[in-house]
């Protein structure tokens, strides 16, 4: 996990310095750049796996080609094995194998990639170089050219501008060359209805279910460091860390982090989780005073303004913070609502085909919503946070899932999820009814209270005549903020919005 940047051309050491302390957050552990005759790169590294190795840009032996990535390859060790016959390794990095595949394969090397990362390779020799982003945006990526003409890339907006105005938002699932531009290499989409599994089946996808996602949670747990737990009291979260702590091959209980205000429900359902299933649980309880404090934080760390975004950004500030302070790793429940139609605007949709079309369409926009909250508030803490929910292998069998078994009778959200673990967790936790992050916190109140004290219904209409996607008091005051650290007007189409304020 680590802050990348690249550019064609260079920057001078005063702004090199100033790029690499811009994204210090992301990588504390090791730092600095590489000055090549027509490439500059730059890293902050949080070393994961292969925590003793040299930092990055790594290069290969004849110093020709050279890469920065943020992120993890979690199946660098086959692809390690494939490739040892024809190649010889300098190091035990994860970032090291996917350089090695770059020199076998070329651009193609991303389409056998499992993981989450953003990283560019440039080749000297050639006076080429390629840049690529996972298939759903887990890790960010930004783009833009200087006045100079050169591209320059960087892991967050913050450090883009420091270089140049020019800012655009690298798409997931695509890989970019000077020679081939964007291409992309993979793409979510819903399956063929040959492909859909048969209703009659209920058992044998309970089953399935169950083995993806324990494959999926083994995959997150590859890490050289400890790897700790977000544990809201949901049932997203709470299967995560059943699965985690079940799998964990430590010789203690795995650690678990929740945060809230006083008596919130979620602090009130993670002990119970945590107790049931033998965590060693952490917990802070935030005052209305502290989340109105960190908001101008909370938005320089997000790059967002969007009401919803931010709302649940500031919990997951909290909680990054505290975990932060016992673990480098961190596993979450995200994209469960996403896969097993969790959300109650969908309950009305009873053919698959059709419920697959909006899952779809939320899928690939994560990456500049959820996913960027998730990134960003765990990074301003330097702890790396891990969704297996979104594993490629969940999501493609997820979708084959007929919608009256996410959907019981069209009120019981995530039906099939909650009976394929039925039993293994007390009923209150398998059966809650789902609540916004920010609400189950009990952030959302205090935050509404705050800025409808805030502002006029005069003040919001200007607002919302300037930039329409200012829709409330609540994003009003948001969006204040954010334009005091990002003014330019470029930055607008960057922000991802939910559908509501």
């Amino acid at each position: 996990m680590s802050g990348i940047f690249a550019m064609t051309g260079s920057i001078d050491d005063e702004k090199m310095n100033h790029v690499l302390h811009s994204m210090k957050h992301r990588g504390p552990d090791k730092g600095g750049d590489t000055l090549l005759d027509s490439f500059h790169l730059g890293h902050q590294q949080l070393s994961i796996v292969g925590v003793n190795e040299r930092k990055q840009p790594i290069s290969n032996e004849n110093k020709t080609k050279w890469i920065v990535v943020d992120g993890e390859i979690f199946n660098y060790q086959d692809l390690k094995k494939q490739l040892r016959e024809a190649t010889t390794f300098l190091t035990k990095s994860d970032s090291e194998v996917l350089l090695k595949l770059y020199e076998a394969q070329g651009a193609q090397a991303v389409k056998h990639l499992d993981g989450m990362f953003a990283f560019v390779i440039v080749d000297t020799e050639q006076n080429t170089f390629m840049a690529a982003r996972d298939t759903l945006g887990i890790k960010p990526l930004y783009y833009g050219n200087d006045k100079e003409g050169n591209m320059v890339f960087a892991s967050e907006l913050k450090t883009l501008y420091l270089v140049t105005e020019d800012v655009h938002e690298f798409p997931p699932g695509h890989y970019y060359t000077p020679e081939e531009g964007f291409i992309a290499y993979r793409h979510i989409h819903q399956p063929d209805a040959e492909h859909l599994f048969s209703e009659n089946k209920v058992s044998e996808i309970m089953g399935g279910i169950r083995d993806q996602l324990d494959r999926a949670v083994q995959k997150s747990l590859i890490a050289d460091v400890e790897v700790g737990l977000l544990l809201s009291g949901g049932l997203d979260s709470s299967l995560i860390a059943l699965l985690a702590q079940e799998q964990s091959k430590m010789n203690q209980p795995m650690k678990s982090f929740c945060v809230g205000s006083e008596n919130s429900e979620d602090v009130i359902r993670a002990r119970e989780v945590a107790e049931e299933i033998g965590t060693d649980h952490y917990e802070y309880i935030f005052t209305e005073q502290e989340l109105i404090d960190h908001l101008p934080e909370v938005i320089y760390h997000l790059e967002s303004y969007d009401s919803s975004l931010v709302r649940s950004a500031i919990p997951s500030f909290f909680v990054s913070k505290l975990a932060a302070e016992h673990v480098k790793v961190i596993l979450s429940g995200e994209g469960a609502d996403e896969l097993f139609s969790g959300y109650s605007y969908l309950k009305g949709i009873k053919n698959t085909q059709k419920l697959n079309e909006e899952l779809v369409r939320i899928i690939n926009t994560l990456h500049n919503i959820s996913l960027q909250r998730s990134d960003r508030m765990s990074m301003a803490h330097s702890v790396e946070l891990r969704v297996p929910f979104l594993d490629l292998e969940v999501i493609d069998y997820a979708l084959k899932i007929p919608a009256d078994l996410k959907l019981k009778d069209g009120k019981v959200e995530k039906w099939i999820l909650r009976n394929a673990y039925d039993g293994r967790l007390e009923d209150n936790i398998i059966w809650r009814d789902k609540a916004e992050f920010s609400e189950g916190s009990g952030a959302l109140n205090i935050l509404e209270s705050y800025a409808e004290s805030q502002y006029s219904d005069q003040e919001l209409e200007e607002a919302n005549s300037e930039n329409d996607w200012v829709r409330s008091k609540q994003e009003l005051l948001y969006y204040n903020i954010f334009k005091e650290y990002f003014p330019q007007s470029s930055v607008l189409s960057t922000v991802g919005h939910w559908a509501t304020s």
